[in-house]
């Protein structure tokens, strides 16, 4: 794929005030305004989030309502059943306010369904559940906006239900109590960016909030939410909102408490992850340990990870944690077996390459992985990937679809042949009957190709800056990690070189470069360690480059110098 680089070009007289006003480097000053960032005081308040710096929990519409249902819960000792998803976002939520309610000494119980047999958000069979578990009042979170046959039949059963929700939505609403969701158009909160988990935490500060009014906290100790950011930390990061506003400051309080070693079970899948803990990123958090969450809904089930969290003897997280990361093993097997059965198949029959798309189906696949191997075959044939598993009536899959081509878009021209689907602009889920699956891999090819054609698909990487290989100091390093924690909304730096030599170079695993490199023009000039990851083709090992895109990082292993890390041109 064709790769377009674009470069910042920051106004050189407001950064040179603002480097002066904050005592920072110039180009420091430049990744700030780069980010809209252009005045001290702005500066200040993104470089240090606080929780003061929260909305009101309040202005999410319903919130009133949930509120005082929960507090009657409460004090009546009524049953409350917490009901999450089964990935990081549900399970960190779910674990959230069990916490919390625990803390309340509320009669409390959670339920997360299994990902392949009963499927997403709160179904009519939950409420059967419900019932043979003597609940009065059940709250979803990560889920349930789009739950209205669940929730008219629990209304029917007298289970009152509060939907805490960050999907997209609109009205008509299922009949819940309350439905707190920062994305219903009515929401005049503007805290759309939120994960499930952030919409749990914000239902915990109004609670808080609520009962303090009540007198609660004379007879039982004040929760401190601080101690919950941590949970937050995991389930934003985990879920790719936007790391901004809101998400940034939990984001960045949670990782302070994650430092602290205060949970056993972040602290043990830490371990297991090898990573120091007291130096952990939301890179960490992505690469490291969302998969190991993820994977006990992908290849078991989720509970285990809302047991695992909510673990406070250090010898039960760690043999969790053990069991976490051998599901994690085992999911990256199936998922490469089912990525080299692929590329087999490709290989023996080259004319699948031909379409503008890449529909494929097994009944020997696992339908929990698919996305996951989706995404790799889109990086490796840049084309939209549709990968479905026949083992099941109907037939299920997962899509990953190009920046700038909506799957979404796709598959709603195919619904005919669809039973559902949902999903984004890069990724999607759906389900259908076997005997659809030809007439729907026309269909979709067709209208990809129409899309393609109204389409940019050149990959697009944002510069901020042209660098030296002198300019790369610890002290420039450090700078750019102030800037943390990267992600959605939120993107790490860019950088570029030109003329750089490697002076060595060592082949790491499969397909991982180590080098040290110069500037071609400075023989005796600094020499800066470098890395290469995922290579494409490792054994083209240049020994010059006309120019090197990449990220700068503290050296993790010594905490005294940089390393930078590139990236594909």
């Amino acid at each position: 794929m064709e790769t377009r680089l674009t470069y910042h070009d920051p106004d050189q007289d407001q950064m040179i005030r603002l480097a002066t006003e904050l005592n920072c480097s110039n180009i420091f000053a430049g990744l700030l305004i780069n980010r809209g960032i252009t005045t001290a005081a702005k500066a200040n308040v993104f470089l240090n989030p606080g929780l003061d710096q929260l909305k009101d929990p309040f202005s999410l519409k319903d919130m009133d309502q949930a509120v005082q249902r929960i507090w009657a819960a409460v004090r009546n000792q009524e049953k409350i059943l917490i009901f999450g998803d089964f990935d990081a976002d549900g399970v960190t939520a779910t674990c959230l306010l069990n916490d919390f309610f625990t803390h309340l000494n509320a009669d409390i119980t959670w339920y997360i369904p299994h990902r392949t047999k009963e499927g997403y958000s709160l179904q009519p069979t939950h409420i059967q559940l419900a019932l043979e578990m003597d609940v009065d009042l059940i709250i979803t979170v990560d889920c349930g906006s789009s739950s209205h046959e669940a929730v008219a039949l629990a209304n029917n059963e007298d289970i009152d239900v509060i939907i805490t929700d960050h999907h997209e939505v609109n009205a008509p609403y299922p009949e819940s109590i309350a439905m707190v969701n920062p994305k219903r158009p009515d929401c005049p909160s503007g805290l759309n960016y939120l994960a499930g988990v952030g919409v749990a935490f914000y239902l915990a500060i109004a609670l808080r909030k609520y009962l303090r009014e009540q007198r609660l906290f004379e007879e039982l100790p004040e929760p401190n939410l601080l101690n919950f950011s941590d949970l937050v930390a995991l389930g934003t990061i985990g879920d790719m909102v936007p790391l901004v506003n809101e998400n940034r400051v939990l984001c960045k309080a949670g990782l302070n408490i994650i430092r602290n070693g205060s949970r056993p079970g972040i602290k043990a899948l830490s371990s297991v992850s090898r990573i120091n803990y007291q130096n952990i990123d939301s890179d960490d958090i992505s690469f490291k340990i969302v998969p190991r969450i993820n994977a006990a809904g992908r290849m078991s089930h989720a509970r285990i990870c809302v047991n695992h969290l909510s673990s406070v003897l250090p010898a039960n997280a760690q043999e969790t944690a053990l069991v976490l990361d051998q599901l994690n093993l085992k999911r990256q097997q199936v998922e490469k077996n089912i990525v080299e059965a692929i590329e087999h198949r490709i290989a023996k029959s080259p004319e699948l390459l031909d379409k503008s798309t890449l529909v494929l189906w097994d009944d020997a696949w696992e339908a929990s992985v698919l996305g996951i191997a989706a995404s790799k075959l889109v990086r490796k044939y840049a084309k939209p990937v549709i990968l479905i598993s026949t083992a099941s009536e109907p037939a299920m899959g997962s899509g990953r679809s190009l920046e700038g081509l909506n799957i979404l878009d796709a598959l709603t021209s195919c619904t005919d042949h669809l039973t559902r689907f949902g999903g984004h602009s890069m990724a999607a889920g759906l389900s259908l009957d076997a005997d659809k699956l030809e007439a729907f891999t026309a269909d979709f090819e067709t209208r990809v190709q129409e899309l393609t054609r109204e389409a940019d698909l050149t990959r697009t990487l944002a510069i901020d800056r042209v660098l030296d290989m002198e300019d790369i100091t610890m002290s420039l390093a450090v700078e750019v990690d102030q800037l943390r924690p990267f992600g959605v909304g939120n993107p790490e730096p860019l950088f570029i070189s030109r003329n750089i030599r490697v002076l060595s170079s060592t082949i790491i695993g499969t397909n991982h470069r180590k080098m040290v490199l110069q500037d071609t023009a400075s023989p005796a000039g600094r020499k800066v360690d470098a890395f290469h990851f995922n290579l494409s083709d490792p054994d083209n090992q240049p020994q010059l480059y006309d120019q090197v895109a990449y990220r700068i990082k503290i050296n993790k292993f010594t905490m005294k110098s940089p390393q930078i890390i590139l990236e594909d041109l």
